[in-house]
């Protein structure tokens, strides 16, 4: 008597790599995963708002130098005045933001090179 093949017996499994530390790993992915956003190494010279707020004042324009720890603008965020600092010295490249502008969370307000 012979078997007929049923139909997971016919289902073709097809695998991804994935490394890990160096290890190749054959696996399935699933929909969520395929469907990620995908990683983005971030912009240090882009300053993003870290929370959705309203930003108070900017107190640089495009083409100023600036310092690490020179007040860039102020942005208010949970009845919080949070005053972003440059993080290195370099020349803003661009304001993105002027004073009443409301920004959600990552934002690019200004960027520096």
């Amino acid at each position: 008597m012979s078997e007929e093949p049923n139909e997971e017996q016919h289902k073709v499994v097809k695998y991804r790599s994935l490394t890990i530390d160096n290890v190749k790993y054959k696996t399935n992915y699933t929909k969520k995963f395929n469907h990620r956003t995908m990683y983005e190494a971030k912009n240090l010279g882009s300053m993003t708002a870290f929370i959705p707020g309203t930003i108070i004042d900017v107190f640089v324009k495009e083409g100023k130098k600036v310092k690490k720890g020179d007040k860039l603008l102020i942005l208010e965020a949970m009845k919080m005045m949070n005053e972003v600092l440059s993080p290195f010295d370099g020349m803003v490249k661009a304001v993105h933001v002027k004073g009443g502008d409301k920004v959600s969370k990552n934002h690019v307000m200004i960027e520096i090179e």
